[in-house]
């Protein structure tokens, strides 16, 4: 149904449409293909009157594993020991980067998350963007960043605290570490837990369809009126830790975070 090599829309029902993730990194990794599509992606189907809502999900059994490290290789490590010049274009690729998760946000549709295996990273930073989360109970959730020397600027800093709370949105930004379903459930960053693989994809499409029933310019304008309480902190968060990354990932603890994320080892960090 599209030309994209990271993405796929389906129809599954009218006034509804599935954006799927497909890769083409392993577990649906969102590597250059990602960053340059989803906004075009985004754009074109908010701009199909006949939609209403959208559900985004991820193919084959997870949702995603967050950024493709060695697919955004070439294009982080021409600019890492590049001085001054290095740290704009970090920031600037940071930026292209945020702009599909700031469609989705933005947009008129309102976006239904569906979640299933793995959710990591710039994933939980993309469904933090969505307006609802469901998710089967084999799905997991961390945010990663910290693990990889750097600081989530997606989002995860900025909509997250939103959805968790400050305590729990520190909790998983500083340690890393992983929860399961039924925690995030009880922690507000899903709203329905799902059985299985089967019940996920009929809740969410049932969910979808009690939204797409209700008048879409009312819709678009309630999904404007909570935005607008979101989006400047937003903007300026993601901004700040763009801006802040560009320093970080000129780091040795960064350097030594993709050496031991490709030795498969636990890095060993000197806080320089």
């Amino acid at each position: 149904m599209s030309d994209y090599r990271s993405l796929r829309i389906d129809r599954p029902a009218p006034h509804m449409a599935e954006l799927v993730l497909i890769g083409p990194g392993k577990g649906n990794a969102m590597g250059p293909d990602l960053w340059r599509e989803l906004p075009d992606a985004v754009a074109t189907l908010n701009a199909d009157a006949e939609l209403r809502c959208l559900i985004l999900r991820g193919d084959g059994g997870h949702f995603s594993y967050g950024l493709d490290l060695p697919g955004m290789g070439a294009e982080i490590g021409s600019v890492l020991e590049d001085g001054a010049a290095g740290r704009a274009a970090i920031i600037q690729l940071a930026r292209r980067m945020v702009s599909g998760f700031d469609a989705l946000a933005q947009g008129r549709l309102p976006v239904v998350a569906a979640i299933e295996g793995w959710c990591i990273g710039a994933g939980v930073e993309l469904i933090a963007a969505c307006d609802i989360r469901l998710a089967a109970r084999s799905a997991r959730f961390a945010l990663r960043e910290v693990k990889v020397g750097m600081v989530p600027d997606l989002g995860g800093c900025t909509r997250l605290p939103h959805l968790v709370g400050e305590g729990w949105a520190r909790e998983l930004a500083l340690t890393g570490d992983e929860i399961d379903a039924e925690t995030a459930v009880r922690i507000g960053l899903i709203n329905h837990l799902c059985e299985d693989a089967e019940a996920l994809r009929s809740q969410a499409l049932a969910l979808a369809s009690r939204i797409a029933v209700n008048p879409p310019l009312v819709v678009a304008g309630i999904k404007q009126v909570m935005n607008a309480r979101l989006a400047a902190g937003v903007d300026r968060g993601n901004r700040e830790a763009a801006t802040l990354n560009g320093l970080l990932m000129q780091s040795e603890d960064f350097a030594e975070a993709m050496r031991a994320f490709m030795e498969k080892r636990t890095p060993v960090f000197r806080g320089r």
